[in-house]
């Protein structure tokens, strides 16, 4: 009910939509007059601040056509190199031309990168897919809205997520690198751990982790906390919600991404409102810059796509309720999933200091629980001045995260390659 109650709003407020839509366009006419006094201004910023706020948020696009190495544009195109019904592999494959006059390899590492799919589009990843483009071969899991895919396609569970992510590394081929952003660790981690005990050729050279819950026990945030005081039931009965007519997915149960939205929002509710006055203060003083920054932002944060129900339950039974994996008891597929068969992958972990999503130790638990990786093949790293976002995105991300993970890559893929046999399979 409250998913099609949700829908009734959206197309309800449209009317008011248009006409808001109306009077920012009637304020700002080149041939108004008035257009230019404080009164046009204001009504024209509170149009628009309306608009925004009641409006549908559709997948936003990469926009990484042309991205900047050593100075040099470097054209880049998107390429689906394997999908399911519930995600497409791309690739951004780099012309090699551009990379030439660059001072680029066209030889580089092939990493993966694995999106959350916690209620956000992968291109919240944008800022973490450029920083690799730079020196790596970049493949990204593209998850698809659980609305958008019809009931006969099944379910999509928390091990049809490690088999997705297997199965993707496969296509990617020996020898690659994954980096796991939040959401994945935990079956990102169990996924190469079955591959490792399976001695499967297509496991990875490295594995990176940043401000991922592989041990929600430790050092436990607002979310940490709600996850462990409600009952498994509290969360099938409040979070579970069935996707409405005419979306394809009609009929699926699903955890909606407004919801998770919402959740978000409210736990910094003064941060939002205060950057939506300054929005509306910046409309009206004409600082376009910021208007504009602010506009990207929410343009990426407010599109959302829903979970399915049993990926979500599961997550929240196993991730943060038993924490199976980091007690060593998780089962997949009927084997118990062994971290300590990982011997021959190298493993990063990524925390910021200021992390109120995963705190810090949660990420960097997997050091001790894959007791049997040299030491000379791991990284733990703990930034000062970043949150959750600012490990994967932004300034930090590019100065001080960024450069430390390419390193590590570079770092592991000289060994891997110094091993005869996996060399030969990666050739």
């Amino acid at each position: 009910m409250l998913y099609t109650l949700h829908e009734l709003a959206y197309y309800g407020a449209t009317p008011f939509r248009l006409g808001a839509q109306a009077a920012k366009t009637f304020w700002t006419h080149p041939f108004n007059p008035a257009a230019d006094t404080l009164m046009a201004r204001s009504a024209a910023a509170a149009a628009e601040v309306f608009e925004g706020l009641t409006r549908r948020y559709g997948k936003p696009a990469w926009g990484l056509d042309v991205v900047s190495v050593n100075g040099v544009d470097v054209r880049t195109v998107e390429e689906t190199v394997w999908s399911s019904p519930w995600c497409r592999l791309i690739r951004f494959a780099r012309n090699p031309a551009d990379l030439r006059r660059a001072g680029k390899p066209a030889d580089a590492p092939a990493v993966l990168i694995v999106a959350p799919l916690s209620g956000h589009y992968a291109t919240l990843l944008r800022g973490t897919v450029e920083a690799f483009i730079q020196d790596c071969d970049v493949y990204v899991t593209d998850w698809v809205n659980a609305r958008q895919v019809p009931m006969l396609e099944g379910r999509f569970d928390f091990f049809d997520y490690v088999d997705h992510v297997r199965t993707m590394l496969a296509r990617v081929g020996p020898g690659a690198h994954v980096v796991g952003v939040c959401q994945p660790g935990p079956p990102v981690l169990a996924a190469v751990a079955v591959m490792a005990m399976d001695g499967d050729p297509n496991r990875p050279a490295s594995m990176t982790f940043m401000g991922s819950p592989i041990d929600a026990r430790l050092s436990p945030t607002a979310t940490n906390q709600l996850a462990e005081q409600k009952p498994f039931t509290w969360f099938r009965s409040n979070m579970i919600h069935t996707v409405p007519l005419p979306y394809p997915g009609a009929g699926r149960r699903v955890y909606p991404g407004f919801v998770q939205l919402y959740s978000f929002m409210s736990m910094n509710e003064d941060r939002h409102r205060d950057a939506h006055q300054d929005y509306f203060a910046n409309l009206v003083r004409g600082d376009g810059d910021a208007a504009e920054k602010h506009a990207e932002f929410y343009d990426e944060y407010l599109s959302v796509l829903d979970l399915t129900e049993e990926f979500y339950l599961q997550t929240i039974d196993i991730v943060f309720q038993q924490h199976l994996l980091a007690r060593g008891l998780l089962d997949h597929r009927g084997r118990r999933v062994d971290l300590t068969a990982i011997a021959d992958v190298g493993l990063m972990t990524v925390e910021g200091e200021k992390d109120d999503i995963s705190g810090v130790g949660q990420t960097q638990a997997a050091h001790g629980l894959c007791t049997s990786i040299p030491d000379d093949r791991r990284e733990l790293y703990v930034n000062p001045d970043v949150g959750h976002y600012g490990v994967f995105n932004g300034r930090r991300f590019r100065d001080d995260i960024y450069p430390r993970v390419r390193d590590f890559i570079a770092r592991n893929q000289a060994l891997h390659d110094a091993v005869p046999g996996r060399r030969a399979a990666a050739a």
